[in-house]
């Protein structure tokens, strides 16, 4: 579907939904079903360097396990997205570097997950932040995203983006928290009320200044949730829940939903939407 293209970190993809990082990403049967769905990117499960029997989110079989997997996908034209946890910079930089030399186009570092907050503070100060991102961008040749923690406050979205877009990364992987009684009008882009930081993806989306590409994750269940994400700044969109109820076929459905919305509202492109959110009140 044309409309729901995107360009991701100067990376084209055929479409801007994409899974979450976790449901049904970690077993090889699983991702390619996924793979043979939805022409869109392929999300890993966030992998370390030897594997994880617990946390039961972050169960997987090593980095080695997806890098085979991923090579595959290579081959066949696939666009990869690699996510990775650690309790060290070491082995942060080791398993990217892993799946950096299997070809994955995008690496993204899960830095929201309390395994890693809790094991490597990456938040505890911008120069800790700063020292991170820097040892992993110096090892890899590939696109870098960020995946963000829900507690990241939004009044620290600059300074944070600031950090991110110093250190090369391109994506910040932001929560979709956006209010549950949000009242939107799709065809016009407007929300109710005084101009307002409306979720952490809309947030890091007006302080990254164009620079960083947004990508929200959750809060996701069909096509004009979609749409709203790419309103509020999303260039793409990660499901999690939907996934999970569904089956692979969620995204697919989401991805022609999102795309009936765009032509029943004169879009030609998702890229028509991206960060157009306005308000009625002053």
């Amino acid at each position: 579907m044309e409309r729901t293209s995107i360009e991701l970190g100067g990376l084209r993809l055929s479409s801007s939904i994409m899974n979450a990082s976790g449901p049904r990403s970690a077993e090889r049967g699983e991702i390619y079903e996924l793979c043979a769905v939805h022409s869109g990117a392929v999300v890993f499960k966030s992998c370390n360097l030897a594997g994880l029997e617990a946390p039961e989110n972050l169960k997987n079989r090593g980095v080695e396990h997806f890098a085979v997997i991923a090579r595959e996908l290579v081959k066949r034209g696939k666009t990869v997205i690699g996510s990775v946890v650690g309790t060290s910079d070491e082995e942060l930089v080791e398993v990217a570097r892993c799946l950096d030399r299997a070809g994955v186009l995008i690496v993204e570092l899960n830095l929201a997950d309390a395994y890693v907050l809790d094991s490597m503070a990456p938040f505890a100060s911008l120069d800790r932040l700063r020292q991170i991102l820097g040892r992993v961008r110096g090892e890899i040749e590939a696109v870098m995203a960020v995946k963000l923690p829900f507690a990241l406050e939004r009044k620290d979205a600059k300074a944070t983006a600031d950090v991110l877009k110093a250190a090369k990364v391109a994506i910040a992987v932001c929560h979709n928290d956006l209010p549950k009684d949000l009242a939107v009008d799709l065809a016009s882009g407007t929300v109710e009320g005084p101009s307002r930081l409306l979720s952490q993806a809309h947030a890091f989306y007006l302080a990254s200044d164009g620079v960083l590409d947004v990508i929200a994750v959750g809060g996701v269940a069909n096509g004009r949730e979609a749409y709203i994400a790419h309103l509020t700044g999303a260039k793409a969109v990660q499901v999690g829940s939907a996934l999970m109820k569904e089956g692979a076929g969620a995204l697919g459905r989401i991805d022609r939903e999102l795309d009936a919305l765009l032509a029943e509202n004169s879009k030609r492109s998702v890229a028509e939407i991206v960060g157009r959110v306005s308000f009625t009140g002053a």
